[in-house]
C-alpha cells in the first residue's frame, strides 16, 4: 500500500513533518558524514532528507514509485526526480554509490525484489540506508504520520530481509521516541523526549535506520 505523494508532501509541510525531516537529516548525516563525488539515489519519498547531500555529491536522484506518484525536485534548477517502477529502476548496473530508502520498503509490494534491484544498481562496495517503521514502536500503531502505514519491521526481520538480498547490515540506529501528536506544545517538547527515550528505551524507537553494504 502506497501513500499518495500529495499526502506525503503535505505531512512534511506541517510542524511535525518539519521536526521529522530535521531529525532524520541529523541521523543520516551522522551515518554518512562525507559523500563527496558519490552518486546518491533516494527511493520512495526521500526528498525531505536529500537536500544536505545535494551540494556535495556528484549527483542526487529522487525516484518515486508509480503507485505513489511523483513531485518535481528540487524546486530550483533542472528536475532530478522521476516516476519509476520500484523493482525495475531505469539505471544500468552499478550506477550509484549510495541509496536512501524512505517511505519505500514498508510500502513495497515486493520488498525483496526492491532490495535486489537496489543491489543491482549499487556499485561494488556501495551502501544503502533504509528507514522503516519499528514494529514494536508507537509510530507504527498510529496513523497520524506516514510511518503508521505499510509493513513495519523488527530489527531481526529487517536484518533477515537484507541478508536475503545480499546486503550486510553494519550500523543500526533509532529515531522518534516521542509521541507522534501534532499539537505544537508537544512538538516543542519532542527533543527532550527523544534524548530520554534513546537513553532509557532504545528498542522502542518509532523508526529503525539501518546501513548495509552490498555483498559480492
Amino acid at each position: 500500500m502506497h501513500i499518495d505523494v500529495v499526502d506525503l508532501r503535505n505531512f512534511y509541510g506541517e510542524p511535525l513533518g518539519h521536526l521529522v525531516r530535521h531529525m532524520l537529516r541529523i541521523r543520516l548525516r551522522a551515518m554518512w558524514p562525507r559523500v563527496a563525488g558519490d552518486r546518491v539515489l533516494g527511493l520512495g519519498y526521500a526528498t525531505p532528507v536529500l537536500r544536505p547531500f545535494k551540494e556535495e555529491a556528484e549527483r542526487v536522484l529522487a525516484f518515486m514509485p508509480a503507485a505513489q506518484g511523483v513531485v518535481n525536485w528540487p524546486a530550483e534548477g533542472p528536475s532530478t526526480s522521476a516516476l519509476v517502477v520500484e523493482d525495475e529502476l531505469p539505471l544500468p548496473d552499478s550506477a550509484v554509490d549510495r541509496i536512501i530508502l524512505l517511505h519505500a520498503l514498508e510500502m513495497a509490494d515486493n520488498p525483496r525484489q526492491m532490495l535486489r534491484e537496489a543491489w543491482r544498481v549499487l556499485a561494488p562496495g556501495g551502501r544503502l540506508i533504509a528507514v522503516v517503521p519499528n514494529r514494536v514502536g508507537l509510530w507504527a500503531r498510529l496513523e497520524t504520520t506516514p510511518f503508521g502505514y505499510g509493513r513495519p519491521y523488527t530489527r531481526s526481520q529487517l536484518s533477515g530481509l537484507l541478508k536475503e538480498a545480499l546486503f550486510s547490515p553494519i550500523d543500526w540506529r533509532g529515531a522518534f521516541y516521542f509521541t507522534p501528536w501534532k499539537k505544537r506544545f508537544l512538538i516543542r517538547t519532542a527533543p527532550m523526549f527523544e534524548r530520554a527515550g534513546a537513553a532509557l528505551t532504545p528498542g522502542l524507537s518509532g523508526v529503525i535506520l539501518v546501513e548495509a553494504t552490498k555483498q559480492l
